[in-house]
């Protein structure tokens, strides 16, 4: 009989460890999805603002958003720089992130160029 307690609290313990990883292993996977989503609707915006795609940078970022299921809940673009913010929502939880995207600094802010 006591062996018998002890197999089940052991499977009980193995069910509730596996349940905590799976749940870890959905959230870095949404978590990743957030940071693409916010990486592709700052790189639209930046586009959009640009000329390089016809539209509204703000209206842009939001459609490709929707795409990985986020929703946009900043947008703001400053000449050809774009910052988004993306929310989503995970269970109970809503997890939020932002993006900057825009053409790289002037030729003076980076470093120089040491190849041969």
């Amino acid at each position: 009989m006591a062996g018998s307690v002890a197999a089940v609290g052991l499977v009980a313990g193995i069910a509730l460890a596996t349940l905590g990883l799976a749940a870890a292993g959905s959230a870095a996977v949404v978590g990743q999805r957030l940071a693409s989503a916010a990486d592709a609707a700052a790189l639209a915006a930046a586009d959009t603002a640009s000329g390089a795609v016809a539209g509204v940078p703000c209206e842009r970022a939001g459609e490709l958003a929707e795409t990985f299921g986020a929703r946009i809940v900043g947008c703001e673009v400053d000449g050809l720089i774009a910052t988004v913010t993306v929310s989503l929502r995970f269970g109970p939880v809503s997890a939020e992130t932002s993006a900057r995207a825009g053409p790289p600094p002037a030729s003076h802010d980076r470093p120089p160029d040491r190849s041969p």
